[in-house]
């Protein structure tokens, strides 16, 4: 099964991609050259780290360019499910008990943020949304305890 990815988030993951190919590979590579300059590799703590950090960037590039060419990229603009939730909904709740408001939009695991309020579709939280409409309420096991929310609206538009 694709991946699904927002078209939102694909863009954010290209240039993602971008900034580690033309931006920090070149830097870790001089960083590299800079610390073999310096001669004994064995304690060289600078060309140990610079290594460490090369193969953290080539791994997350892998990583991108795998997911990017496998993801099924969803124009969330052009979903017409009305009030039901659906990937790529973004959703306004509101917690019955203290009236606190919050926003999430369900996208891709990849692309799942929660401090930008991007939750993944895997998540219990967007599990748990998936097929409701808005005014439903929705029962949440967080790890606090049970939480109740109603779904305060839902949209699909940027």
């Amino acid at each position: 099964m694709r991946a699904p990815l927002t078209m939102q988030g694909a863009q954010r993951l290209r240039q993602e991609l971008d900034l580690l190919k033309t931006v920090k590979r070149p830097e870790v590579i001089a960083a590299i050259a800079e610390a073999r300059a310096h001669g004994d590799l064995k304690e060289n703590a600078e060309y140990h780290a610079a290594r460490e950090q090369q193969g953290f960037i080539e791994g997350r590039i892998k990583q991108l360019e795998g997911e990017l060419s496998h993801a099924e990229i969803i124009d969330v603009s052009k979903l017409n499910a009305g009030s039901r939730i659906v990937f790529g909904a973004k959703v306004a709740l509101a917690d019955v008990d203290t009236d606190e408001e919050k926003r999430y939009q369900i996208v891709g695991d990849l692309e799942a943020d929660i401090k930008l309020g991007l939750i993944a579709i895997s998540s219990p939280l967007a599990r748990a949304l998936i097929g409701k409409h808005e005014g439903d309420s929705v029962t949440i096991d967080a790890p606090a305890g049970q939480r109740e929310y109603e779904i305060v609206s839902v949209s699909y538009a940027d």
